[in-house]
């Protein structure tokens, strides 16, 4: 139990492709370490159980064979030798790492989006920001025009007739 913390570096080679260029298939896919990759013992049991479900027609000698079978496989699954423990450590380390690097990806590619919103929000809101500056003025204007066009009604005495009470 003092490997706790211990790092292991865990590298192989796509099948087909350059060493450090694997495909997003690739990476998702975790290896098994220390098998034999052409159909080697199961650590899980699975294969045992799957062969002896699909059989339609047993004969006494082959339910034997397929019960000692499942037996030894549930054997290993209450206790698991120190090397299958060790394997499944390193593909659950490995998943973790896999899942952490896709969450890095995630979150940068959430961030690029979140920035080029930001530019474009700062980018209205300055035009915005001039239209209402310009809409200003010219209310401004339109005020002015529409004072000087009232005292000239009025004539240039500007007489307390007009009841103008702004």
């Amino acid at each position: 139990m003092g490997e706790r913390g211990k790092v292991v570096d865990c590298w192989f080679e796509p099948a087909g492709g350059v060493a450090g260029m694997e495909s997003d298939e690739e990476i998702r896919r975790v290896p098994e370490f220390g098998m034999d990759p052409a159909g080697g013992p199961s650590t899980s049991g699975r294969e045992t159980a799957a062969a002896g479900a699909t059989g339609a027609v047993t004969t006494s000698s082959e339910r034997g064979q397929s019960s000692s079978a499942a037996q030894a496989a549930s054997a290993k699954r209450r206790g698991r030798s120190p090397a299958d423990k060790e394997h499944r450590r390193l593909k659950r380390l490995l998943r973790n790492r896999v899942s952490a690097q896709q969450a890095r990806e995630r979150k940068k590619a959430y961030l690029s989006e979140l920035e080029v919103r930001v530019k474009d929000l700062e980018r209205r809101n300055s035009e915005l920001e001039e239209r209402v500056s310009t809409l200003q003025n010219e209310n401004q204007m339109l005020r002015q025009v529409l004072k000087n066009t009232t005292v000239n009604r009025r004539g240039p005495g500007g007489g307390s007739t007009g009841g103008d009470s702004k």
